[in-house]
């Protein structure tokens, strides 16, 4: 495990109100913790109420300002009425982190055309309805402003057996690119975060259903360890500051190296003490 390491001024985004979408449970509302510690005004949204209350009172009670919404993505029309709640409570929103996803294992042959749309809908529509109505409120107000999405350490390679995240995610990412372009003359920053294994106690234990597959996953990191919430929410608070104020258009991976271990080769003699590693090497040199 590493130990939490704060490189940032407490007040660091102050001045930022942000939206978080699926604010409410696992690395939404770690990031909506994170935020609100560094002087950001949170407002966290999604389907289910008691997760939103619950992280509202967290920041409440550690001395920050939050407000929640219940809202279904896939709606536009819910998006708007939530921004309209929120933005009543804690004043006009000039950030946003697309972070509410839907993912499951499932075969690809065995895919229903519902299935697949569940996903499209809460991922790649969801992230434009939010975006969308954000970008037009800041936009009417003349206002600067930041927009990331969450995808996935697989955005470019794709990945097997969830082949709807795979697909809407590199959506996401592209969307998300288009826009660093068009929008950057209203001041507004696009940017996503590709995050690698961090356990969760929603999609984390949906995908990696028993110990086996856990340990699968782990092998495929060099370090042999998961992520920290921690690691990933310095990261996410850094992207979203005035810190990083030519950033845009970005891709940044937070995965401790598992995709590039992944793509390697000979990576799996990294998984070998050193000196078995040589060993192994120098037995499959060429004899002279």
């Amino acid at each position: 495990m590493a130990e939490p390491f704060e490189p940032f001024r407490k007040d660091l985004l102050a001045g930022k109100t942000t939206l978080i979408t699926g604010g409410g449970s696992g690395l939404g509302r770690s990031m909506a913790l994170r935020m609100a510690g560094l002087g950001a005004r949170v407002a966290v949204v999604g389907r289910r109420q008691e997760p939103l209350v619950e992280t509202v009172e967290a920041i409440r009670k550690a001395g920050g300002a939050a407000a929640s919404a219940t809202c279904d993505v896939r709606d536009p029309e819910a998006v708007a009425k939530a921004l309209d709640t929120v933005e009543g409570e804690l004043g006009p929103v000039n950030q946003l982190i697309n972070n509410a996803a839907g993912n499951f294992l499932s075969a690809s042959e065995d895919l229903s055309p519902n299935a697949f749309n569940s996903v499209v809908q809460i991922v790649l529509y969801g992230t434009f309805h939010a975006t969308r109505e954000v970008g037009r409120r800041l936009i009417e107000r003349k206002q600067k402003g930041e927009i990331l999405a969450i995808v996935t350490s697989y955005v470019y390679s794709g990945s097997a057996f969830v082949l709807p995240s795979a697909a809407v995610k590199a959506g996401v990412l592209a969307m998300m690119r288009s826009l660093a372009t068009e929008w950057a003359v209203y001041g507004i920053r696009t940017n996503a975060i590709a995050p690698g294994p961090f356990p969760t106690e929603g999609a984390f234990s949906r995908l990696m259903p028993g110990s086996e597959l856990e340990k699968q996953a782990l092998r495929r990191v060099p370090g042999k360890r998961f992520g920290e919430h921690w690691e990933l929410t310095n990261l996410v608070a850094y992207t979203m500051s005035d810190a990083s104020p030519y950033q845009t258009g970005d891709l940044v991976t937070i995965d401790g190296g598992e995709a590039l271990f992944s793509g390697q080769q000979f990576a799996g003699f990294a998984h070998l003490d050193r000196a078995s590693a040589k060993e192994m090497m120098a037995a499959l040199k060429p004899k002279k």
